[in-house]
């Protein structure tokens, strides 16, 4: 008989009956773990989350009522449990095991679908079959502390102090943590922690401390006859706790740095794992201290738990995700913070010099909708269009960025995380209210949306006339209209309600969102690699260009790059999205507010003009929609990545936005004109 694998309907109390009576049918190590896992199944709650208190009570009730079922019981589970290791439990589950993000995933993805099995004599083995789902440790924990507290007593268990001998439950947790000592301090001196951390160079390593004086209370333990464990008033105990500190603060250190310094995503593994190890220590640390005989009794239900959760949560995707990526996102939305700033205006005289480089771009963006409209003559593959579309793109994209111009749109990216921060400086100011913290993002988020409006002004109201006088100066020089045969799709494709411009403009947002996220990245790869320095110390580039010249490389390199390498991606996203699209039988495609005003004029021209009154309006309002789609998804997108870096609950956007709308409604002008 299998009773823990087919669906069984028995309560606790009739299993008991059944396999622990005066027969002894437990003694049948075939029925070992079923027994477990079928007493553990008459307790698990079908909906963990929805109970509030998991309630044993009958299970006390019944070992108080059948004394003899208990003791068979009290037998047959230290029968099970007797000589199990369980020590890699605590080393390894829900710790980083490689610095390499990516195959990091993929294992715990892997091991969601195939679970890992440990041998079958270690403890691992034992909660991988009883307690194998996520929401396992979420129902532990709500089993009432007083009725485990009654269990342990009425079991007769004597807790984890009783021994330290090999196979020992104190030995298998002292074991962990001189592994996890071992495993933090030879990490922490590996070249690329330490870099992250100068000032800790001239100074003895904490965690080399720590591991030292972690031994010595060891051995202090083990010196005992009984009561193996020590007070909180130990003095090696309380320089361990001072050694702890240091450790963390080390940590804390390296990814303060990374502002400094920037980090990879090795780097940020390696501290991430450091820093996880730490933790677990932290958690063990107290097991080693008892201050009150009642103590016993609770650590070691404490460790029990412990043990549950970190074997259930081991292959957590999702915790490893947003951990590793938290730092990260912040240190790439630190540097879109520092180059937003620039693309939000205050004064009129910084209002007007948007609206004049915003003209400057749609100058650019006029000629690269006819350059567009000539490429899509060639005769090439869908390959081919893609190339010349994506290089027609990426070359006006840098040529804009170099010449100091402005894209409407391509700001917001840039423009929420400056945001963010000034949201971040209100939060952190206690003596303020509600209202006064969100005032600041409020009146910033004004500034912010006043200088997209004049960027999309300014674009369309240049790239309208550049495109027409493009298209006519072709026309009346070879006497070839390059739009007659395409002039209903270019004005046809802005239509909001008869095409799909606005899933296409939502497409082109996430471009811009991920063009910004490519900016922040290599900043911050040039950061921690030391890019720039590198160039100006280079001994072939001094020689051949000189100091100076190298040195306004460096610079050069330092401040543009990343901007480059981020148009040009764009443009790569931009020209190929269509070409992909067909090559998958998808409608992609991208629509952009600029690109669509040079459309706009193309297809008029190419239509004579000789266009309905209800296709023109529906082609000048959708140039607004797109424009807005445009925005919405990549500052929508970019302040979503700003709120996870800084740990920002999302519950704060709705007082942000109520502070945005008595901001408008207050002072509505301000949104669209410079009035302070």
């Amino acid at each position: 008989m299998n009773i823990a694998r087919r669906k069984n309907t028995n309560t606790f109390e009739e299993i008991c009956h059944t396999y622990f009576n005066e027969l002894q049918l437990w003694k049948n190590e075939e029925y070992n773990e079923d027994i477990v896992v079928a007493l553990v199944n008459t307790i698990r709650p079908k909906k963990p989350k929805a109970v509030e208190v998991v309630d044993v009570s009958n299970v006390l009730h019944f070992f108080i009522e059948y004394p003899q079922i208990k003791e068979n019981f009290v037998v047959f589970l230290k029968s099970i449990l007797q000589g199990r290791n369980f020590d890699s439990i605590l080393t390894d589950a829900g710790i980083l095991q490689d610095t390499d993000f990516i195959y990091e995933v993929k294992k715990r993805i892997f091991a969601k679908i195939l679970p890992y099995q440990a041998p079958k004599e270690t403890l691992q083995y034992l909660l991988n079959q009883i307690f194998f789902l996520d929401s396992d440790p979420i129902w532990v924990n709500k089993i009432p502390k007083k009725q485990l507290e009654e269990l342990f007593e009425i079991f007769g268990f004597s807790g984890i102090y009783e021994a330290i001998d090999e196979g020992s439950v104190l030995f298998e947790v002292m074991q962990a943590m001189n592994l996890l000592s071992q495993r933090t301090s030879g990490r922490a001196l590996e070249s690329e922690v330490l870099k992250m951390v100068p000032e800790y160079a001239n100074l003895e390593s904490p965690f080399a401390a720590f591991e030292k004086e972690l031994f010595a209370i060891e051995k202090t333990i083990k010196q005992k006859d009984s009561n193996f464990y020590i007070a909180s008033t130990d003095i090696n105990y309380k320089q361990l706790l001072v050694l702890y500190k240091q450790c963390n603060e080390f940590v804390e250190k390296a990814f303060q740095n990374s502002s400094k310094y920037g980090i990879s995503l090795r780097v940020n593994q390696n501290l991430l794992r450091i820093k996880q190890q730490l933790y677990r220590l932290g958690v063990l640390l107290p097991l080693l201290v008892i201050d009150k005989p009642d103590e016993k009794k609770t650590k070691s239900i404490e460790l029990a738990i412990k043990l549950i959760k970190y074997n259930c949560q081991k292959t957590n995707v999702r915790k490893l995700i947003n951990e590793s990526t938290q730092l990260l996102s912040y240190e790439i939305t630190q540097h879109t913070a520092k180059t937003g700033e620039h693309y939000i205006t205050e004064s009129k005289t910084e209002y007007f010099k948007m609206l004049y480089a915003a003209l400057g771009g749609g100058l650019i963006v006029g000629f690269l909708c006819v350059f567009k409209l000539l490429l899509s003559k060639i005769e090439t593959s869908d390959f081919g269009h893609a190339f010349f579309y994506s290089l027609n793109y990426s070359f006006g994209f840098i040529v804009i960025y170099l010449l100091g111009f402005t894209l409407a749109t391509k700001q917001p990216a840039m423009t929420a995380a400056a945001l963010i921060t000034a949201l971040e400086d209100g939060l952190k100011k206690n003596s303020l209210s509600a209202d006064e913290k969100h005032k600041s993002f409020a009146k910033l988020f004004a500034r912010l949306f006043r200088s997209q409006f004049i960027a999309f002004v300014g674009n369309v109201a240049m790239a309208f006339p550049v495109s027409l006088l493009g298209i006519w100066l072709i026309d009346i020089t070879f006497h070839y209209n390059i739009a007659e045969v395409k002039w209903n799709k270019l004005i046809g494709d802005l239509n909001p309600i008869h095409s799909m411009a606005i899933f296409h403009a939502a497409i082109a947002g996430f471009f811009l969102f991920l063009s910004g996220i490519i900016s922040g990245s290599i900043s911050n790869r040039d950061k921690h690699f030391e890019v720039k320095y590198r160039i100006e110390e280079h001994p072939w580039l001094k020689m051949t260009f000189g100091k100076e010249r190298t040195k306004k490389m460096a610079n050069w390199y330092d401040k543009k790059w990343s901007g480059v390498i981020s148009n040009f991606w764009f443009g790569i996203f931009l020209g190929s999205t269509a070409s992909v699209g067909l090559f998958l039988g998808l409608n992609l495609d991208i629509r952009h507010i600029t690109f669509a005003s040079g459309n706009l004029a193309l297809g008029l021209y190419g239509a004579n003009y000789e266009v309905s009154n209800t296709m023109l309006f529906w082609g000048i309002f959708g140039i607004g929609i797109i424009g807005l789609v445009n925005f919405l998804v990549s500052f929508g997108l970019s302040l979503g990545l700003a709120f996870r870096s800084r740990n920002i609950p999302i519950a704060e956007l709705k007082p942000i936005f109520a502070s945005i709308k008595r901001r408008f409604l207050s002072k509505p002008m301000s949104f669209f004109f410079p009035t302070e």
